[in-house]
């Protein structure tokens, strides 16, 4: 009987400190549950705050660059580029064997170097709201390419051009706003003109990108080069190859992917657009695998394409 008593006492026992240990861990799992619940909330909240926050600033980027949206229709004045033009003629090589024009960065004298400085400064101290839309398309497209030739002067010799660093470097400051040539072409140039061809114009000093070209943009030829420049481009290898199977095509085509319509068809349709008669209606029909390709090596004359 005591025997009998003892078990059951021990038994009750057992079960008391399991249920308490229960009890224990179900307070802790009901805690865990409830700072799991506030930390959600508060990671909510948290990404809340930062998407308002990126909105503003997005917002506010954008009204403070939408300043170079405007123009004056009625000023009858060009911008003189004629010393860009002039050091252009000097040292861009356009008959190189490859089919892809050169720059003579290691011609380029001192003189000239700093012929080139004066160029740039002389359009920072412009302001190209005060001229037509026509004028400042011109202006910021060889703004860019001035820059942008600039800059490789300071590093050359170099065998292959980083474009994040060239063009994200702030150099310039037109109208009291600092720019660098990253700004001209995402915020001003294809952001207001919404302009494919404009992409052509823009020459990153690679063999892989739209050529430089030894005449200077003006008002009144910078429409006709461009096309001129975009048919260029897709006829050479580096812009377009064909295959049976697939288009192997420039890198650009993907970076620019929206500014030509966004996808692979629309892609076909600006490749057979400009494409040469023997390419266009292949191209048109095309359903195969697009890859993409670029080469960052400078488009100085000693820099040998293809591989």
């Amino acid at each position: 009987m005591l025997l009998k008593t003892g078990y059951r006492n021990c038994v009750l026992g057992v079960s008391y400190f399991a249920g308490l240990i229960k009890i224990i861990f179900t307070s802790q799992r009901i805690q865990m549950e409830l700072i799991m619940q506030r930390l959600q909330i508060l990671l909510v909240v948290v990404l809340v705050a930062l998407s308002c926050a990126s909105n503003a600033l997005a917002k506010k980027d954008s009204q403070a660059w939408a300043m170079w949206n405007s123009s004056d229709e009625t000023n009858s004045m060009i911008i003189d580029h004629s010393a860009f033009d002039g050091f252009l003629k000097t040292y861009v090589l356009s008959n190189h064997s490859s089919g892809i024009n050169r720059f003579r960065y290691a011609d380029v004298t001192r003189r000239d170097a700093k012929a080139l400085d004066k160029y740039i400064a002389k359009m920072a101290s412009i302001d190209p709201r005060d001229y037509r839309k026509l004028e400042q398309k011109a202006y910021w497209l060889n703004l860019y390419n001035a820059l942008t030739l600039q800059g490789l002067l300071k590093v050359y010799p170099v065998t292959a051009v980083d474009r994040d660093k060239i063009s994200r470097k702030r150099r310039v400051s037109v109208a009291g706003k600092k720019l660098s040539v990253a700004d001209i072409d995402q915020r001003i140039l294809r952001p207001i003109w919404q302009d494919y061809k404009m992409v052509f114009g823009l020459s990153c000093a690679t063999v892989g990108c739209p050529a430089i070209h030894a005449q200077a943009f003006t008002g009144r030829n910078t429409n006709k080069l461009l096309k001129q420049y975009a048919r260029e481009f897709i006829n050479h290898p580096r812009g377009l190859t064909v295959s049976r199977d697939q288009l192997r095509v420039s890198r650009i085509f993907s970076w620019y992917r929206d500014d030509f319509g966004g996808g692979d068809r629309q892609l076909i349709r600006l490749f057979s657009h400009y494409a040469e008669d023997s390419k266009a209606l292949y191209i048109l029909g095309f359903s195969g695998d697009i890859e993409y390709a670029y080469d960052k090596r400078i488009n100085a004359p000693e820099t040998r394409w293809p591989l």
